[in-house]
């Protein structure tokens, strides 16, 4: 029922002002109302006042993506070893004036330089002449015998055997028989002064030397093990021996 005054007329009816003022109060009721809907939705949907504002959500994070070690191969030429071969530094196979030169970054311990391994082995009976192969080193932080290993091939090669050592290394890794004591145990096994070894993979010498593999592979690109460098161009991955043979017979121009 409508309210009436003395007068017989509507409140609504009494007074221009007063029908204003009323109306005014409806209105910002009405625009308080949605305001405070506007900002309980806001708070409910857990939104940043900047993605407001700008109109877009943040972006949600992505998982990392992992690569596929038997994907084709891929070559980047933008890529390039940061370091030239050096006689007198890198543990080199195969001839100087080789016309392919292929530098691997590899982590004695990881499962698929095990694999990438065999296919280096390939790589030499195939093209003994027109190859040669540049170790460097790129132990990974989660790998616990790769940082000691990479240390025992140095400390063999103070000796003259580093390539009899990092094929020992590499079929211990195939073995799953990875440690301190099993690299003193070959270290004899290959005729070195055991005394000397010792004492240089216990005192940590070759650790530096480790690691300055290590920051260079990184600052070449490297991201994983294993990576190869084919006359300056990087490829990721455990790849098979006839993909490494398609892009090494390119460059032979074969």
């Amino acid at each position: 029922m409508e309210n009436t005054s003395k007068s017989g007329q509507s409140v609504w009816e009494s007074s221009p002002k007063t029908t204003f003022a009323l109306g005014l109060i409806a209105g910002i009721a009405v625009m308080s109302t949605i305001a405070l809907v506007f900002i309980l939705n806001f708070l409910m949907s857990g939104k940043s006042l900047g993605a407001v504002t700008q109109g877009t959500n943040p972006p949600a994070p992505t998982a990392p993506t992992v690569a596929d070690p038997t994907a084709p191969p891929t070559a980047d030429p933008v890529y390039a070893d940061p370091r030239p071969v050096d006689e007198s530094r890198d543990h080199i196979w195969g001839n100087a004036d080789a016309a392919v030169t292929i530098v691997e970054y590899s982590d004695f311990e990881c499962p698929f330089c095990g694999r990438h391994y065999a296919t280096m082995k390939q790589i030499k009976e195939t093209y003994p002449n027109d190859v040669r192969i540049v170790f460097r080193h790129f132990p990974l932080s989660f790998h616990e015998e790769a940082q000691k290993a990479a240390e025992a091939s140095e400390c063999a090669a103070d000796q003259g055997k580093f390539w009899e050592m990092y094929d020992k290394i590499f079929e211990s890794n195939l073995a799953g028989d990875m440690s301190v004591t099993k690299w003193k145990s070959i270290a004899a096994e290959l005729g070195m002064d055991s005394t000397k070894f010792d004492k240089c993979l216990d005192s940590g010498e070759k650790a530096s030397r480790v690691a300055e593999d290590l920051n260079e592979g990184s600052g070449a690109g490297v991201e994983g093990t294993p990576a190869t460098f084919v006359n300056g161009q990087i490829i990721s991955g455990a790849l098979p021996f006839d993909s490494f043979k398609q892009i090494i017979d390119s460059e032979l121009g074969n």
